[in-house]
């Protein structure tokens, strides 16, 4: 399961994906990790999140990070829900770039398949997203 929280800058996607991973701390039974780009929740989050500063791994596309995700998951089968914080920021693409949506269906495959679900945040205007994206609000 995807979900997509999407809008512009101060539009609340930060305060809202932080209650969300603090919510997903006390209630999922397996592990929570959460994929940021900036080091801005570090004190906002639960201390029992993993939580992993993209920048430290130099993900600069979508394969890469599609990697570095089964990566994650073939190192803790216990995973049960990720978030990822500025999702075009991490791969330096455009919200309206077809690679998004083609990254989300991926996404959304590989989370049925392994028990996985996974909260994205897009920092752009929503109504300036695919029918692709949208399905995933």
């Amino acid at each position: 399961m995807v979900r997509v929280i999407m809008g512009v800058k101060g539009t609340g996607k930060t305060k809202q994906m932080i209650e969300l991973i603090n919510a997903a701390a006390k209630s999922e039974a397996g592990s929570v990790v959460c994929i940021e780009h900036g080091s801005k929740l570090t004190y906002d989050i639960h201390y029992q999140i993993r939580l992993i500063e993209a920048k430290d791994y130099a993900l600069q596309n979508f394969d890469m990070l599609k990697g570095f995700i089964s990566g994650l998951h073939a190192g803790n089968y216990d995973i049960t829900q990720v978030f990822v914080e500025s999702l075009t920021k991490l791969v330096n693409v455009s919200a309206e770039d077809p690679q998004v949506e083609h990254f989300l269906d991926w996404l959304n495959d590989f989370g049925e398949k392994n028990g996985i679900k996974f909260t994205i945040t897009i920092s752009a205007d929503a109504s300036l997203a695919s029918d692709g994206v949208k399905k995933y609000f």
